[in-house]
C-alpha cells in the first residue's frame, strides 16, 4: 500500500502538472503569472485556515464515527490518523483512505472491516452536504439541475438499501456465491453492520449538517480567492460553482477529480471572468490551497505519526500485502 501510495501522489503530481501546463498555456502563461502576481499574498493563509477548518469539522465526524461504533481510541490519536488519511486525497474516490482504517488496527486492534465502512459514510455525508448545497444553487441559478437530482437520488437510494437489512442481508447472500468473493463474505458482514450503525436516520442527520458546515468553509475560501481577483460574484455563486465542480470531479472516481473539477472550476470562473487568464490562475490557487495543502497535511502528519510508531508503516505494507495475497 505505501509503494503504491507514493505511486499515487507522484503520478498526481505530474497529471496535476501537466493539465495547468495546459491550461496556462492554452490561457497565455505570460498574462496568467501575470494574474497571480497581483493575488494579494496575504489573503492565501486565511484560505488555508479556512480548507483546514474544513479538515478540522470532518475530523469531529470521524471521530464521533469511531465512537458509535465503540471503538477505544483518544481523540489525539484519532486526530493523527484522520489528519494522515488526507494524504490519500489523490487517490481515485478517496478510497486509498482504507489506509485509516489499517492504522485504527495498528493502535486499537479493531478489525479493518469495522472500520472502513466510516470511510464510506464519511463519504456519503460529504456527498450529501455538497448536494444540499449545489441543489439550492442549480434551482437559483437554473443549472446543473438534472446531474444534481440524480446523484442525489442514487444516494438516498443507497442509503435506503443501507437501512433496509432484510434487503441489503439478501445482496450479501447472494455475493457468497461468486466463488472469487466468497472469502470475504464473512467481513461482509461484519462491514455492514457497521455501515447499518452509522447511516441511521439520526447520525445520518446530524453528520450531514457537520459536513455542511465543514464544506461552506472551503467554499467560502473559493469566494475568497475570487473575490481577491477582483471578480463580481456572490457568494451564492461562489458556493454553488465549487459545490457543483467538487460533485462532478468525484463521481468520475478520477484521483481528487483531477482535470474534471479544475475544468469545471477554470469553466465557470471564465464564464464570469470573460479573461481565461484570470479563471486559471484563480483555479490554481484554489486547488493548491485545498487539494495540495490537504495532501501535504497528510504527508506531514502521516510522518509525525510514524515517527513515534516506527514499525507502523511495515505492519500495514505487511497486512495490505497478505490481504492481496
Amino acid at each position: 500500500m505505501i509503494r503504491k501510495l507514493r505511486k499515487n501522489i507522484i503520478l498526481a503530481i505530474i497529471v496535476s502538472a501537466v493539465i495547468y501546463l495546459a491550461l496556462t498555456i492554452y490561457a497565455d502563461f505570460d498574462s496568467v503569472l501575470a494574474s497571480l502576481e497581483v493575488f494579494p499574498v496575504y489573503v492565501i493563509p486565511f484560505v488555508l485556515l479556512l480548507a483546514f477548518g474544513n479538515y478540522s469539522v470532518r475530523f469531529l465526524k470521524w471521530h464521533y464515527y469511531l465512537k458509535k461504533l465503540n471503538i477505544a481510541i483518544t481523540a489525539k490519536e484519532s486526530f493523527h490518523i484522520f489528519m494522515s488519511g488526507l494524504i490519500m486525497s489523490v487517490t481515485p474516490g478517496k478510497f486509498g483512505e482504507v489506509l485509516k482504517s489499517y492504522l485504527v488496527k495498528f493502535n486499537t486492534g479493531e478489525p479493518v472491516s469495522k472500520t472502513v465502512p466510516v470511510m464510506i459514510v464519511e463519504r456519503i455525508t460529504d456527498f450529501y452536504s455538497l448536494l444540499i448545497i449545489a441543489l439550492t444553487g442549480s434551482f437559483y441559478f437554473n443549472y446543473g439541475k438534472a446531474v444534481v437530482i440524480v446523484v442525489f437520488l442514487f444516494f438516498i437510494l443507497l442509503t435506503i438499501v443501507v437501512n433496509n437489512k432484510t434487503l441489503s442481508l439478501k445482496l450479501i447472500y447472494l455475493l457468497e456465491k461468486v466463488p472469487f468473493v466468497k472469502k470475504f463474505v464473512k467481513h461482509f458482514h461484519v462491514a455492514y453492520e457497521s455501515a447499518y450503525t452509522l447511516l441511521k436516520i439520526k447520525p445520518l442527520y446530524e453528520m450531514t449538517l457537520l459536513s455542511i458546515v465543514a464544506w461552506v468553509l472551503e467554499c467560502l475560501g473559493f469566494y475568497v480567492v475570487l473575490v481577491n481577483f477582483n471578480l463580481d460574484v456572490s457568494a451564492a455563486w461562489a458556493f454553488f460553482v465549487y459545490a457543483f465542480a467538487t460533485i462532478i470531479g468525484s463521481i468520475t472516481l478520477l484521483p481528487a477529480g483531477l482535470g474534471v473539477t479544475d475544468g469545471s472550476l477554470t469553466y465557470f470562473i471564465y464564464k464570469i471572468a470573460g479573461k481565461m487568464n484570470i479563471a486559471v490562475a484563480a483555479t490554481l490557487v484554489i486547488r493548491l490551497a485545498t487539494l495540495w495543502f490537504a495532501v501535504l497535511v497528510g504527508i506531514f502528519s502521516l510522518w509525525l505519526y510514524t515517527r513515534k510508531n516506527s514499525d507502523l508503516l511495515e505492519v500495514v505494507e505487511k497486512e495490505t500485502t497478505e490481504i492481496k495475497s
